[in-house]
């Protein structure tokens, strides 16, 4: 039984599958029950969601040779998984930056390039797992074409 309270604890943080009634209370969504080691959707807007995309992108650009930062573009879909952590599974579309890596700049102040010989779009599947409690990120998984 404890396990399980460690399970709601995590789906009550992630706010996984709940739903506001016209009344303003939550009430859990019918077959939502998060079970470890089951993956689950995710909404592609969920903060987490967005952090991890965000640590898929850096991965790969500390892993491209490519003078410009990338940065997502748009989230297609998101599993969540738990595991010995939160396991994140994305699809996500990356596009070319007008940032260089020189300058390591926030991503969030980097536009997308403009010009159009330097445009250039991947489509990328992440899996990230984050254990807060140990303070640990892990992108094991980053494939781009």
């Amino acid at each position: 039984m404890f396990f399980g309270w460690k399970v709601t604890i995590f789906c009550s943080l992630l706010l996984c599958d709940v739903a506001r009634t016209s009344t303003g209370t939550n009430r859990q969504l019918s077959g939502s029950v998060i079970k470890p080691g089951f993956p689950i959707s995710v909404k592609t807007n969920d903060p987490g969601v967005r952090k991890a995309a965000r640590f898929g992108v850096y991965r790969y650009n500390n892993s491209s040779n490519d003078i410009f930062l990338f940065k997502e573009s748009h989230i297609n879909k998101a599993t969540l998984q738990v595991v010995k952590g939160l396991k994140y599974r994305l699809d996500v579309d990356i596009r070319r930056t007008v940032c260089s890596k020189r300058m390591h700049p926030d991503l969030d102040r980097c536009d997308f390039q403009r010009n159009e010989t330097l445009r250039k779009t991947f489509r990328c599947y992440f899996e990230v797992l984050l254990m807060p409690w140990l303070q640990r990120i892990q992108v094991p998984v980053s494939l781009c074409s």
